[in-house]
């Protein structure tokens, strides 16, 4: 089919069959991301609730790279120890205004990390926007290259027609192909980042109580 097609319809094709393979290189590195996430928090958490020491649970942090919530608290926490001035965690009492650097710190952190989770994304919704389209460009080149045939021929038979018509459908199934993996995955990477963001969200509220409540005074 390819070898009939002409130059724009190779195009086309390669064009498509390109996004399809981004489209899966980027949902496959997603999914292992966002699965990371996922455990790296469970775990993250867990050692954050069953400790009494924030200075452990900060080294604890230090080896979960891929934890959103591991890495706002790492964010809380630096500031919170440049407010403390080498003071030991128990004697240190602050004010308002430090607890302001850190609920900002906090902030910084949560957006870089919904950035980075975000990450490629796009891509996926752009493939599952304009695959289909480009796959109808395909197709009219096809349609357009069986009318051409018929012209050049003089009669509308199967033989003159077939190349161009299977070419379309060709070109139709592969923008098909592209697009639909790509909206599926991306609306599912959606709702894990949506999830990812109300527990960092919820998480900063928790570490934000508890610093108020332990180490600043009104």
């Amino acid at each position: 089919m390819l070898t009939s097609s002409g130059p724009l319809g190779i195009a086309v094709l390669l064009i498509l069959v390109a996004m399809s393979v981004g489209c899966w290189g980027i949902i496959i590195a997603k999914f292992l991301q966002l699965r990371r996430a996922e455990n790296q928090n469970k775990i993250f958490l867990q050692t954050f609730w069953n400790s009494n020491d924030l200075e452990s649970v900060y080294r604890v942090s230090t080896e979960m790279d891929s934890s959103p919530v591991a890495q706002i608290f790492k964010a809380g926490y630096a500031e919170l120890h440049r407010n403390r001035g080498g003071e030991s965690t128990d004697s240190f009492i602050g004010q308002m205004g430090g607890f302001e650097n850190i609920e900002r710190a906090l902030h910084r952190g949560a957006v870089a990390q919904v950035t980075e989770l975000e990450k490629l994304n796009p891509f996926l919704a752009t493939t599952g926007a304009t695959a289909p389209f480009i796959g109808l460009f395909g197709t009219v080149i096809g349609i357009i290259r069986a009318f051409h045939q018929i012209g050049l021929s003089g009669s509308a038979n199967l033989a003159t027609v077939a190349p161009g018509i299977s070419e379309a459908l060709v070109v139709t199934a592969a923008g098909l192909a592209a697009a639909i993996p790509a909206v599926i995955a991306y609306n599912y990477f959606l709702a894990l980042i949506r999830r990812q963001k109300a527990e960092m969200e919820s998480f900063s509220n928790d570490l934000l109580n508890i610093i108020k409540r332990h180490f600043f005074q009104a």
